[in-house]
């Protein structure tokens, strides 16, 4: 297939007096064979053991949320293109941008037989959002007035403080539910912004906004284990997620979405490499694969013919240094962080190691985003530059001498080894230091360290959109604070630009902040860009209607099969 440039035009679905988002008819399927297929075949596919259990405000990685996505269904969806249509919402709509009403169609059910409501929502939602639950998505609600109350609790009575000055918290949360959500009817409800915020529809399509039924919060272990949805698959009953080697989801019978499966249903297999996942697909043993392994970038194209995608995605490629390591935090930090990005080669790694199937990056987010630009304040850090490199680091050394072997973490299941010692080597020759590769077996390993502040030196940090904006992928990785803000960077300068963005009257305000806001990451360099990701995936040819989004993902339901 043909590169192409995917636009999102979602926003001009919103009106300037009243913004809505209502009566949008089920996309077209994209479809180059008319062929039907079977509507009972299997679509074996790859994928990666969750890191927790499937519970849709705590998955914030790819694995579980290609699996969540699959298992329910939300007020809207996304097409390829990254647009969003309807899907449990018959209308969101506001007249200020800031209390938005939100109707739901009538009939939708879980797979237990439970009706979709208005509480379904509300009480996912709060759910989500409540300090003692730790749902890594919760951020996605600091939006709504009410938030900040089921986050914070009360000061220590004594007037104890911590280390760092701040009031100790003690006690429950000062509540239990966001104030912003009200129930109107089983059908309606509305939700309170703490500031007008113009395309907060776009978010809804992320698997952190979908309902629950009540069986959940009888025991809500229990149900990440077996979770009941409401969307166009469901787990193939008991047994369904074998741990470590796959899962299998057959079609919700009720489901009659915009998503309505050609298939039966999908296995998704954990491969512990994609040079296996490969070999599978070669061997005709898997039907889709959306990441070829860097051994056959080369040749996937040639080999596979149409049957092979190279095209701009929604990802994002970088390391992460933590700041709470040694040398990395302060000035010698950001000395050692500009040195680092400024040691690696990045154009001849993404045409040697890549072929073709990665874009050096100019920015923090990716250009099939509305609001990218390559012409940042600073981006200048981006670029290779051995002599500056290795002044910032003497610089660096006069401070505090580094007699470290530098290394960067990486899951062995995501095929990244040869990039990471292809950017390792380059830092080495540059700077004249030892660095290596830090192999983890897989994925959920590595967030493990990350998340428990274990890792030993940098880390692989790439992110897949959750949904089509620049600010998904500013606020979940640098806001102070935030789900995926493993290595605890904090800027106060960003987060205030950030939340200006975000309450901006317009879109063209608000990606100007946005911009403003990389520009502080560019001094900093919480993370250090690399490149943007292009989706190379391959099908097999027992399939047709084959198409992948603009997040990288296949949408699996059109895929047909015999």
């Amino acid at each position: 297939m043909k590169k192409s440039r995917m636009g999102l035009s979602v926003l001009a679905l919103l009106s300037a007096s009243a913004l809505a988002l209502t009566g949008c008819a089920p996309g077209e399927p994209a479809a180059e064979d008319e062929s039907t297929g079977d509507a009972s075949a299997i679509i074996t596919t790859n994928g990666s053991e969750p890191q927790h259990s499937l519970i849709p405000t705590n998955t914030t990685e790819s694995g579980g949320g290609k699996i969540t996505t699959s298992i329910f269904a939300g007020l809207v969806s996304y097409t390829a293109e990254g647009e969003i249509e309807n899907e449990v919402a018959e209308s969101i709509e506001s007249e200020d941008a800031k209390t938005w009403t939100v109707t739901l169609k009538d009939g939708w059910t879980f797979t237990n037989d439970e009706p979709v409501t208005s509480d379904s929502f509300i009480d996912a939602w709060n759910y989500g959002a409540l300090y003692d639950n730790a749902q890594s998505a919760s951020y996605f609600f600091d939006n709504i007035v009410g938030f900040s109350d089921v986050q914070n609790t009360k000061d220590d009575p004594s007037g104890a403080v911590d280390e760092e000055g701040n009031p100790v918290q003690v006690g429950d949360p000062l509540a239990e539910t966001m104030s912003g959500l009200q129930v109107v009817d089983d059908t309606t409800f509305t939700v309170e912004l703490s500031s007008p915020e113009a395309d907060w529809p776009l978010r809804l399509g992320y698997t952190a906004y979908s309902p629950l039924p009540k069986a959940a919060f009888e025991d809500m272990e229990a149900f990440g284990e077996n979770p009941i949805g409401n969307g166009p698959y469901m787990l193939d009953g008991e047994g369904a997620w074998v741990h470590e080697e796959k899962i299998n989801l057959v079609t919700n019978p009720d489901y009659d979405g915009v998503r309505k499966p050609a298939n039966g249903g999908l296995e998704i297999i954990f491969y512990a490499t994609q040079d296996a996942a490969y070999a599978d697909i070669e061997g005709g043993n898997l039907d889709v694969l959306d990441a070829v392994p860097d051994s056959a970038l080369e040749t996937f194209e040639d080999q596979f013919g149409d049957r092979a995608v190279n095209q701009p995605a929604a990802i994002f490629q970088a390391f992460n240094m933590p700041y709470y390591l040694p040398h990395w935090s302060g000035e010698e930090g950001k000395l050692r962080r500009a040195a680092l990005s400024q040691a690696i080669n990045r154009e001849e790694i993404t045409d040697v190691i890549f072929q073709g199937t990665r874009t050096p990056a100019t920015d923090f987010t990716s250009p099939v985003i509305d609001g990218w630009t390559d012409k940042l304040e600073g981006a200048e850090v981006l670029d290779y530059n051995p002599e500056e490199a290795k002044k910032l680091w003497a610089e660096a050394d006069a401070i505090a001498p580094y007699n470290e072997t530098f290394s960067i973490a990486y899951n062995a299941d995501g095929g990244h080894q040869a990039w990471v010692d292809a950017v390792t080597n380059s830092i080495a020759n540059t700077l004249g230091i030892t660095a290596e590769g830090k192999s983890y077996p897989t994925f959920a390993a590595s967030l493990e360290d990350r998340a428990n502040d274990k890792l030993t030196g940098g880390v692989r940090a790439g992110w897949q959109a959750d949904y089509p904006s620049m600010y998904n992928f500013l606020a979940p990785l640098y806001q102070t604070g935030a789900g995926s803000n493993y290595e605890d960077y904090s800027s106060e300068e960003f987060d205030n630009l950030l939340k200006e963005g975000s309450q901006a009257a317009s879109v063209e305000d608000a990606t100007a902040k946005y911009q403003e806001a990389q520009e502080v990451l560019l001094k900093d360099l919480p993370s250090i860009p690399l490149w943007y990701s292009n989706v190379t995936g391959v099908s097999a040819d027992t399939v047709d209607n084959v198409v992948f989004g603009w997040d990288s993902v296949p949408l699996y339901h059109q895929i047909t099969k015999g």
